[in-house]
């Protein structure tokens, strides 16, 4: 499987080093328009391959689309990130025209690739994709979801004080500070509810906690978070290289999935070699239901400045 990551920063290097690192794919290409910066990125990584035991190879370019020919996937982190007291919606008007460039010229090499969509507002940019692409729905994801459900377990496990692989947990809804929606009906630890063992009041400060987990990393890095983005993107890479049929939320556009239509928003997907496989329709509470239409409210309301 040949990747391409767009966007040699610490959130694109960080995807190409765990992708690298899972040893699923043969070539990651990283593109920057930075003079030598996407190169320079490569050279360090495959300086780690005899250390952390991989075979894939990095090859970094700088602006030259066609070294990106028969991609398989690409992932779009071009943008750029948030500042400590930015909304993720702020970054619209500039990121908007790097996601539709980039898009377009990513198609022209690889007309039959999958495209995850990272940049923020990610709803919108996975929207827009969508729109000026004309690619099918199924191989259009935007990332947030992922990242936000492995947020989401991070603070359960923390609440329960156990460790994280006896957790599993979700969240659906828009990719921002008050649109997330983290499903605590429907966490569980090791298959037992999670409400068995806390209380109402302390699930709604692990809620809260997740929904401003970007927020809370930006105001403490100075900038966004990489690591936790790089590795939620890696693990949905993996997925379509392996065909693996793994649930992720994601970013999909839906048709009539949940009561929404045209509209890219956090829902669960299957992702498997054809990306999105199916989206899964899981049985929400009332609360749920009425939060997921907010968060479309929401990320319609971004969609709209996108002229």
């Amino acid at each position: 499987m040949k990747v391409t990551v767009v966007g040699a920063g610490a959130v694109g290097a960080s995807c190409a080093e765990y992708i690298a690192i899972k040893n699923f794919a043969s070539e990651v290409v990283l593109i920057d328009i930075k003079e030598g910066f996407a190169e320079g990125k490569a050279m360090d990584l495959m300086q780690t391959a005899s250390l952390n035991g991989f075979d894939s190879k990095i090859t970094g370019v700088t602006n030259d689309y066609s070294k990106t020919a028969d991609s398989d996937v690409a992932v779009i982190t071009s943008g750029i990130p948030r500042k400590p007291g930015m909304t993720r919606e702020e970054l619209i008007g500039i990121n908007a025209g790097i996601v539709k460039s980039v898009s377009e010229s990513l198609i022209k090499y690889s007309p039959n690739l999958i495209i995850i969509v990272v940049s923020n507002p990610m709803d919108a940019m996975a929207y827009l994709t969508h729109k000026s692409t004309g690619l099918p729905k199924n191989r259009i994801i935007g990332m947030g979801g992922a990242l936000d459900s492995a947020r989401f377990k991070y603070r359960l496990a923390e609440a329960l004080e156990c460790p994280q692989s006896d957790v599993d947990g979700m969240v659906i809804g828009g990719h921002s500070d008050v649109g997330m929606v983290p499903l605590t009906s429907l966490a569980v630890r090791n298959s037992v509810p999670v409400t068995e063992f806390l209380s109402e009041e302390r699930l709604t400060q692990v809620a809260e906690e997740t929904k401003v987990g970007g927020a809370t990393l930006t105001k403490l890095l100075g900038t966004s978070a990489w690591y936790a983005p790089g590795a939620a993107v890696s693990e949905m890479v993996k997925a379509i290289a392996l065909d693996s049929k793994k649930i992720f939320p994601c970013s999909a556009l839906l048709d009539g999935e949940y009561g929404l239509s045209d509209i890219s928003i956090g829902v669960p997907c299957i992702i498997g070699k054809n990306g999105i496989e199916k989206i899964v329709e899981v049985k929400l509470t009332e609360a749920e239901k009425n939060k997921l239409a907010e968060s479309a409210v929401g990320v319609r309301n971004t969609n709209s400045l996108l002229g």
